[in-house]
């Protein structure tokens, strides 16, 4: 299987994105509710939207793509050796922000990813508060899509220009990260969170986004697919683009995300 054999027709790609809606009118049920919140075993919050998103999802991409297994943040009992045989699976992450979503700032996403042979080759993320939807992958390009079911082209800001847009949380950062953003020069702090850094980029309102702590394939799979289509890159710190269930551990590596993929981001990470 390569490239060229990809499932995604406009049957599915339509499918896909009235599956996140779904998922979404479940999250906002709970969202606009009172709420309990436990904690998992990574003392990472959890909350009945995060499980209402992940039954949804998996129900419409099942009925969508019968033959093709789904990876999910809520997925629990499956294999690296079961997985790692997976040459094309659904990488998804339910409610992608759970901790925004406690907070209610409204910066949470669906996250889905199709992969196939180890690339993202198309994602879809969704907010929920807003409606807004970017779906896309590095063959088809990128599009946003209102609420309404307007569509406009997403677009990277290339070639990027001081001050250059990059983003940085609001309330701490790490040694590392800040650090990168120093080197940068002259440069615009944009806080935003969950995968809204990544659809940011795509959109040309944020130039780079560095991440040296730890993040897992579903917070990243949906994002890169669609910043690729946007004309963007997610690279590891050699430069490579990002694939995925290749490995025992769904735990990434150190990233940036770069609109303009011409800036000297390797001058900026260099430890």
């Amino acid at each position: 299987m390569t490239h060229t054999d990809s499932i995604l027709d406009p049957r599915i790609r339509d499918g896909v994105i009235a599956v996140a809606r779904t998922a979404a009118a479940e999250i906002l049920k709970v969202y606009d509710s009172e709420f309990d919140v436990v904690r998992k075993d990574d003392a990472s919050p959890l909350t009945a939207a995060d499980l209402a998103s992940h039954r949804c999802i998996l129900d419409g991409l099942h009925a969508l793509t019968p033959d093709v297994p789904v990876l999910s943040e809520e997925s629990t009992g499956i294999a690296a050796a079961e997985r790692l045989g997976w040459r094309r699976l659904w990488i998804v992450d339910p409610l992608d922000g759970t901790r925004e979503f406690v907070k209610r700032n409204g910066e949470f996403t669906v996250n889905i990813a199709l992969v196939e042979d180890g690339v993202a080759t198309f994602g879809v993320v969704l907010a929920p508060v807003t409606g807004v939807l970017w779906h896309g992958g590095a063959r088809w390009g990128a599009l946003r899509q209102q609420r309404d079911g307007t569509e406009s082209a997403a677009r990277v800001r290339a070639p990027a220009f001081a001050p250059l847009r990059v983003a940085a949380s609001r309330s701490h950062r790490d040694a590392r990260t800040a650090t990168f953003i120093e080197r940068m020069g002259e440069v615009e702090p944009v806080g935003l969170g969950s995968s809204l850094k990544f659809c940011a980029v795509a959109d040309g309102g944020i130039d780079v986004y560095p991440r040296f702590g730890p993040t897992s394939e579903w917070d990243t799979a949906a994002a890169q697919a669609v910043l690729e289509g946007a004309g963007g890159a997610v690279l590891d710190l050699q430069g490579r683009p990002f694939r995925y269930n290749q490995r025992e551990t769904i735990l990434n590596g150190e990233f940036v995300a770069l609109g303009d993929v011409s800036l000297p981001w390797r001058e900026w990470a260099a430890v």
